[in-house]
């Protein structure tokens, strides 16, 4: 076991002194009890819970940087006129995610570019426009020919902000896993010394062990064909595969909430592709879009939670799909990688759902959400079913380890779209690391 695989008793209660001390956000005093019972040998399970909390408590401050009277000039510096109960207002909506830490509220340190979502709430705030008209081109064009498939060419990076000078550095890069989208995948070009995961790896990564080094690099290029789907056209058989039905903790939980909201949604339905549209449809009606902490930081239950809070970002929206959808009987799983453009990549999770005889489908609940929010009904449907050429796939599920498994606690021990570093030992976290992947060529085929 590495330090990662205590995120997977996330789900165990911590014991009860310990959790009123986290609760009311006294970090050291929470430390200080875990620490002695963790000195008192405690079953595996709970100092692996334990453990995990030590890690999470130690992140709280770095993500939350901000006292409320920062957190408001911060926002005045733009938004001038804005009130302290204008502020408020948007804490008490969701709009502004916060933590309660040695006595006092503290807000997360992505909020005012979360707000820019939300014209008519923040509206002193300059706000983040979409310009569609390239995407809905090639939708169409994909609806039309019934697949596109882009030749991509991608140059990843990472290295530590402050020079290892001379210490054991390891580093991981995601680069394109096999799966049925992505062919003809190459590396063109990589830092010396590399090791490559299989093709098949559920978080496929390139890997450099040196003590000479600190700084890696990894040009490849891969073809990623997407085929446009309209699930209700497909016939179904009558079958209810029973793969990738269950529960996997501590996130995908069948909570009784979830349980009856997933009944209630797909109440006198009576195909997966009905349920599966149903639940879509709930998700990205209910839930929107909102920057989060380092996923470390969400507490066990993230699909739960998204549904109580009717907040998330892709990878939590993606949960709750697949949550929901499991409890439904529908088969669901998880994708991740990067969302490409010809201009730029960033970070991005997606999920798949399966209608027998066909296969695999694919949802996007975030970008789903984002065309509700922005009024494109068109482009809300096309992501219910199919997805579109402008991605890299990485990941093919929630959790996974890296090959070779990293030793420490990683920056996102869930998901990997940057990379991930150790040096001297210890793991990095996000602020501690400069990563960045390009656009280096995009066409269409």
């Amino acid at each position: 076991m590495t330090q990662n695989d205590d995120y997977l008793f996330l789900h165990i209660p911590l014991p009860a002194d310990v959790a009123r001390r986290v609760a009311a956000g006294e970090i050291d005093r929470a430390r200080s009890l875990i620490q002695g019972y963790l000195d008192r040998g405690p079953a595996p399970e709970l100092a692996a819970r334990l453990r995990c909390e030590q890690d999470r408590l130690g992140r709280l401050e770095d993500n939350y940087p901000y006292t409320k009277a920062q957190a408001l000039a911060l926002l005045r510096d733009e938004w001038t006129d804005c009130t302290e109960a204008q502020f408020d207002a948007l804490v008490d909506s969701g709009r502004i995610d916060w933590r309660y830490i040695n006595g006092e509220d503290r807000y997360i340190g992505s909020f005012v570019a979360a707000l820019r979502n939300y014209p008519a709430e923040a509206p002193g705030l300059k706000h983040k426009t979409e310009d569609h008209k390239e995407r809905d081109a090639v939708l169409r064009r994909m609806e039309e020919e019934g697949s596109l498939t882009a030749l991509i060419t991608l140059k990843a990076a990472i290295r530590p902000k402050t020079p290892a000078g001379g210490k054991a550095v390891q580093a991981w890069l995601p680069v394109p896993a096999q799966c049925p989208q992505q062919s003809e995948i190459q590396i063109l070009s990589a830092t010396e010394g590399y090791t490559l995961a299989p093709e098949n790896a559920q978080a496929r990564t390139i890997y450099w062990e040196s003590s000479d080094r600190d700084s890696f690099e990894v040009v490849y290029r891969y073809k990623f064909r997407a085929e446009y789907v309209d699930p209700f056209t497909l016939p179904w058989d009558g079958q209810h595969p029973l793969f990738y039905t269950g529960e996997w903790l501590p996130h995908i939980a069948f909570t009784p909430y979830l349980r009856t909201l997933a009944e209630r949604i797909t109440k006198a339905l009576d195909t997966p592709v009905e349920k599966a549209y149903a639940i879509y449809n709930w998700v990205t009606e209910n839930v929107d879009y909102r920057f989060q902490p380092s996923y470390a930081l969400l507490d066990a239950g993230i699909a739960e939670h998204c549904a109580l809070s009717g907040r998330g970002d892709c990878g939590v929206m993606a949960l709750l799909f697949i949550t929901l959808c499991r409890i439904a009987g529908i088969p669901a799983k998880w994708q991740s990688g990067l969302s490409v453009q010809p201009g730029s990549a960033g970070c991005h999770d997606w999920c798949m759902f399966y209608a027998a005889p066909h296969g695999w489908l694919y949802a996007d609940p975030s970008f789903g959400s984002g065309a509700r929010r922005n009024l494109e009904p068109h482009r809300r449907r096309h992501y219910f079913g199919s997805l579109d050429p402008w991605r890299m796939v990485a990941n093919s599920a929630f959790q996974a380890p890296l090959t070779p498994p990293d030793p420490c606690c990683r920056h996102d021990p869930y998901d990997n779209q940057l990379g991930e570093m150790t040096v001297d030992g210890v793991g990095l976290l996000g602020p501690q690391m400069e990563r960045s992947v390009e656009t280096v060529g995009f066409e269409i085929l």
